[in-house]
């Protein structure tokens, strides 16, 4: 029963490590394409996880010795993927969002612009000339 567990986990742990590493570069298309295999071996190993738990060290569902010690360091390894996982997601979500507002605002339209001294438009544009005519 804890092998399925163990290839689950293992699946999941190269799900993530793969996405981050697609995250620390920066390479969010690529990013974007690994989410739905990391969803697919996290499920797995959600539904892994709850067959060993319902079973609950029955039909030779503990894990022993040394593969004891090989479930203990693949729950450290998703552990800390999962942290990193995460503290990546969150900086590629903030750099979206900063590019987001720098599109919006770059889009907006000027406003009439202010005046400074002697009439110079601050913005740099031609000063405005206004004309009058009388018959």
């Amino acid at each position: 029963m804890m092998q399925p567990l163990i290839v689950a986990a293992q699946r999941l742990t190269e799900a993530l490590r793969a996405e981050n590493e697609a995250l620390a570069r920066l390479d969010l298309s690529d990013a974007a394409r690994l989410a739905g295999p990391k969803q697919q071996a996290s499920d797995a190993f959600a539904a892994a996880y709850d067959v060993v738990s319902r079973t609950g060290g029955r039909n030779g569902s503990r894990a022993e010795g040394a593969e004891r010690a090989r479930v203990e360091e693949l729950a450290l390894r998703l552990r800390d993927l999962g942290a990193e996982n995460r503290r990546l997601l969150e900086r590629a979500i903030d750099l979206q969002s900063r590019v987001i507002e720098t599109i919006a605002g770059a889009s907006r339209p000027r406003g009439p612009g202010t005046y400074g001294e002697r009439g110079a438009n601050r913005e740099g544009r031609p000063r405005p000339v206004s004309l009058t005519a009388r018959a």
